[in-house]
């Protein structure tokens, strides 16, 4: 039976594993409290909260990292540096598209050098080295912005913390949390060892658009447009505003055969409002 072991259980690999918990894969996964730990084994996942010495459990197959680097490195890096095992199928790490810093809203694919324009996207860069350095066999996804369930545009409008920012020329791109599931599967299915994939929907788009299209589903009245300098916003949201680029994902379709099931993030946000959250 195939195992997944991820490095840090949040959103993204949650729902990855539960997909593969669905197809009788066993999973287990790091995380940081007890209590956690104890509810994530509610779901029938085998999960671990490190300390001293440690190795991957028994069995494992597959490795995932989703754990973000801070200022001190990559904490996922720490943990597999010590237990990585060469006869893993397939390992995986979940960097960023902020490794290309601001191209002033144009494109980028796999083959555009990283060139990060603030200490976050130099972290994932780092990140991602220190992972082709343990191994080359290492599978690198750079996702743009990602949205899913209990974290979208819809959820920001409800709360009353939307804000619709004129700042010119800014576009970010999108991706679903099922649409990053999809594609960490089609690449577990055929490993490319040392391959580097942007996970991204079809459609960039400038974040004021995004919440408009918020407000019409729920139905709402948008914010008024303010300036980026009018805009109340905390320094990681304002590291966003400051890189402008549409990220190409051509290659997860042409080499992974993946198809979205949220192109857009009309389409995303429509499901998302269709399923209650």
């Amino acid at each position: 039976m195939p195992k997944l072991c991820c490095l840090g259980l949040g959103v993204t690999a949650l729902t990855l594993a539960d997909r593969l918990l669905r197809d009788g894969w066993s999973v287990a996964g790091t995380c940081r409290s007890d209590t956690k730990a104890a509810k994530l084994r509610e779901r029938g996942i085998e999960a671990i909260v490190p300390s001293g010495p440690w190795s991957l459990p028994a069995g494992t197959t597959h490795l995932l990292s989703s754990i973000p680097p801070d200022e001190s490195g990559d904490p996922g890096l720490a943990l597999a540096g010590a237990a990585i095992n060469p006869d893993l199928a397939w390992i995986g790490y979940l960097s960023a598209t902020s490794v290309y810093g601001d191209r002033q809203g144009g494109w980028v694919d796999e083959a555009t050098p990283a060139n990060p324009s603030g200490p976050r996207g130099q972290q994932r860069l780092d990140a991602e080295r220190g992972w082709q350095a343990l191994t080359p066999a290492a599978h690198i996804f750079r996702l743009a912005g990602l949205y899913g369930p209990g974290r979208s545009a819809l959820d920001t409008v409800r709360a009353g913390r939307a804000q619709r920012i004129d700042k010119q020329g800014i576009v970010f791109s999108r991706i679903h949390t099922d649409d990053v599931a999809t594609i960490l599967a089609a690449s577990i299915a055929q490993p490319n060892p040392g391959a580097i994939y942007n996970v991204a929907d079809d459609e960039p788009a400038a974040p004021a658009e995004v919440i408009d299209y918020a407000c019409r589903l729920l139905k709402v009245e948008p914010p008024p447009l303010i300036s980026f300098d009018q805009a109340t916003l905390s320094p990681m949201a304002q590291s966003f505003y400051a890189d402008s680029k549409r990220v190409a994902n051509r290659r997860i379709k042409d080499e992974l055969g993946v198809r979205l099931a949220f192109p857009t993030y009309r389409e995303g946000l429509n499901s998302l409002l269709d399923g209650g959250y």
